[in-house]
């Protein structure tokens, strides 16, 4: 990459934080989009623009592989609001699940029925060009599966528009069990087996890298034993939630469809991991030689049934989230992912909700803005993971597994630009004034957090930052997403301008 004596922008004065390492006195600059020197100052160009980082530690930005904007209302709404809650607190890819009823499909159906269950192929142009259009960061799509059909189209869907991540919401396959969360008013609206699970572990392990199912492990089956037993009992407190969901069921699922993963050579994407068992069953697995990677969330590292809401997999008991910081910090845990959903309007909020946990609506807002904040308070300066476990976590790791690594989630020569300034020592009651999602209201309202990302820079652009003398955070407003195409046969994302991977995967670019 030849690198010109004036680039557009230069970042200076701050430490530099990859998984290998915490470099102070490293300079950034970057050009036309890309990260086009890492060095000393007296080997690096001048520069148009140039922030000066100092006190600051230097992040690749945010690589959130799990968020559902478009669940509830139409998928151009919910994007063009959510997007800037995660380009506030650091966010720049933003891997958003989505069944084909969410992604723009006309009319919008409040709750969908098996017949409005599409082909991805009939809405993904929209989907791309909503995306293109609206959003505040870039993104790449993970496709809910709910037919054999689209099971079998997955090889299309990879070949045609670069999408190689699917997901298996494996909790919910029974019509029957919709009762338990609405997945109807979520988007689907079509009951599968574990033939479907089979074939489309098939579909994908036969595409090779960077293909991957991704699974919501939690037996649900088994869970409507324990409701009915807890109801029997008079229980409506908040940890029933958690009680009617044990551990054992989540490690279940882990086990059984991990043996499915195995037989088809299927790699397997575990989210919200939440139990101790069902990290028994992860390690067994990878013993097995199983590609099996773990995330979890924002929500499971910090909140308890406690804390007075239900979502799915349930919150865990205050000695849980030690288990699951552990499992992170060790290496059991890959990533970190908001599973970012809108369940709530502001209005909403009152009227809906219910101390009885059986009356009360499933989900809760702002998960994406919790992302950073936890991790950085609760996290970092906390003393249970390290600033370059984070980023390993955060950035480098759900990058390589979804096959963008190290277009993102890297600072490197030729990588995007995506950069994030932290300020390790600003401490944050959080507010209604600190919010950009549409609800308006956040379940961490009150609650101080010491750490913070200050700047966010997409693709060279400063999309989102906290000035010194403000007492929040501004955003520029102007939509600079794109749509992030996979590159089929090759797990590392190649190093190459924006059209060439867009035409390989015969997607306009922005």
């Amino acid at each position: 990459m030849t690198v010109p004596a004036t680039v557009d922008l230069k970042i200076i004065g701050g430490q530099v934080v990859t998984s290998a390492g915490i470099r102070p006195g490293l300079e950034i600059a970057v050009q036309d989009g890309k990260i086009a020197a890492i060095g000393v100052p007296p080997f690096m160009p001048a520069a148009r623009q140039v922030i000066d980082a100092k006190g600051k530690y230097v992040l690749p930005g945010l690589v959130d592989s799990e968020a559902h904007p478009g669940c509830y209302v139409p998928f151009e709404k919910d994007l063009s609001s959510e997007s800037w809650e995660a380009a506030s607190v650091g966010v720049t890819s933003w891997g958003v699940h989505a069944p084909s009823t969410r992604l723009g499909a006309e009319p919008f159906q409040e709750y969908v029925q098996p017949e409005h269950v599409l082909p991805f192929s009939q809405v993904i142009d929209g989907a791309i060009e909503i995306v293109n259009r609206v959003s505040a960061v870039d993104v790449f799509l993970t496709f809910m599966l709910e037919t054999d059909a689209q099971a079998e189209e997955i090889p299309l869907y990879a070949e045609k528009w670069g999408v190689t991540s699917h997901k298996l919401y494996l909790q919910s396959m029974r019509p029957e069990l919709d009762k338990y969360w609405g997945g109807r008013r979520a988007g689907l609206g079509h009951g599968f087996d574990d033939g479907t699970v089979y074939l489309a572990m098939e579909r994908t392990a036969q595409l090779g890298p960077p293909a991957i199912m991704c699974a919501h492990m939690e037996n649900w089956q088994v869970g409507r034993i324990f409701e009915k037993r807890l109801i029997e009992a008079g229980r409506t407190d908040f940890g029933a939630w958690t009680d009617r969901s044990p551990d054992f069921a989540e490690a279940h699922h882990v086990r059984s469809y991990g043996y499915l993963a195995k037989i088809t050579g299927c790699p397997l994407y575990v989210q919200h991991a939440t139990t101790s068992l069902t990290y028994e069953e992860i390690l067994k697995l990878r013993g097995e030689g199983v590609k099996v990677y773990a995330q979890t969330g924002p929500a499971w590292l910090y909140l308890t049934p406690e804390n007075g809401w239900r979502i799915n997999v349930p919150l865990r008991r205050r000695d849980h989230i030690e288990k699951i910081w552990e499992a992170l910090a060790s290496g059991v845990i890959d990533a970190v992912g908001s599973d970012h959903v809108i369940s709530w309007d502001p209005p909403a909020r009152e009227k809906m909700y219910d101390e009885n946990i059986w009356k009360l609506r499933t989900g809760f807002t702002s998960r994406v803005g919790l992302l950073s904040p936890v991790m950085l308070s609760e996290g970092v300066n906390k003393g249970r993971i390290s600033l370059e476990r984070m980023v390993e976590v955060c950035c480098e790791n759900p990058a390589k597994i979804f096959g963008l690594y190290p277009k993102k989630g890297a600072l490197q020569v030729g990588s995007d630009a995506d950069i994030v300034l932290v300020d390790l020592d600003k401490e944050v009651t959080l507010e209604k004034k600190h919010l950009f999602t549409r609800s308006g209201w956040s379940i961490a309202e009150g609650h101080t957090f010491k750490g913070w990302p200050v700047m966010t820079i997409l693709r060279g652009n400063v999309v989102s930052q906290w000035p010194d003398d403000s007492d929040r955070p501004v955003v520029t407003r102007e939509p600079l997403g794109e749509y992030l195409p996979r590159v089929l046969g090759q797990q590392n994302h190649p190093l190459e301008d924006r059209t060439a991977a867009s035409e390989r995967a015969s997607v306009p670019a922005r």
